[in-house]
């Protein structure tokens, strides 16, 4: 199989702290979003280049609480956490088709949608980033398709790197591997987490850390 980097994910503990880090971080502000009904979330998001994007993703105090953990590890945040990347996804064509291995650390496949967006992606039942963050979940969209490219005004920003940590990094790597991914992503031992590059038009920005 083969996927690709498809967004990053910055949880926040509220929508305004979320779009105020990463408006400090990068010097663009990401834009509108949605609400997704399911877990009790919404999100802003940001273009980044012609086929990813990022989201700032944050509980929703206008939705019920959900009657099972949020994703992204959105029910850890205390109320005044700073934001931070928490988080990536992955996408390909044909979710269903992933290896057991790789769907046994991703999470089980979930229906999802926000207005009149569809989806397929992996959400781990406890709520949890798999592999702290450092591994994807990943995303098969339905109608109509990514977000990305198109879909997202161009604020001038591009994914230029995308960095893993995590204690085993040959497990991660093998896990890589399993999606195709081995070569769009550097893996390096250390607590778990990630980092990225993006270009903008003040410069090039990181947000997250390689330590």
């Amino acid at each position: 199989m083969r996927c690709e980097i498809d967004h990053l994910v910055v949880a926040a503990p509220t929508l305004a702290s979320g779009a105020d880090w990463v408006a400090r971080t990068l010097g663009v502000a990401p834009g509108a979003g949605g609400a997704h009904p399911r877990m009790g979330t919404h999100n802003l998001l940001l273009r980044l280049g012609e086929s990813q994007f990022l989201e700032v993703i944050a509980p929703d105090p206008a939705a019920p609480r959900p009657d099972r953990p949020r994703w992204f590890a959105l029910d850890e945040l205390a109320p005044d956490a700073t934001p931070r990347l928490a988080g990536w996804v992955a996408r390909t064509d044909d979710l269903r088709q992933c290896p057991a291995a790789l769907l046994g650390e991703a999470g089980d496949i979930e229906t999802m949608a926000r207005g009149a967006r569809e989806w397929l992606i992996t959400i781990p039942s406890d709520g949890r980033l798999p592999l702290g963050g450092a591994l994807p979940m990943l995303i098969e969209w339905q109608a109509p398709r990514s977000p990305a490219g198109a879909g997202l005004p161009d604020a001038g920003c591009t994914l230029a790197a995308l960095g893993l940590r995590h204690p085993q990094p040959g497990r991660l790597a093998q896990l890589l591997s399993l999606a195709g991914l081995e070569g769009g992503v550097a893996a390096a031992s250390g607590a778990p987490g990630l980092w990225a590059d993006i270009v903008t038009p003040a410069g090039l920005r990181r947000l997250g850390s390689t330590s």
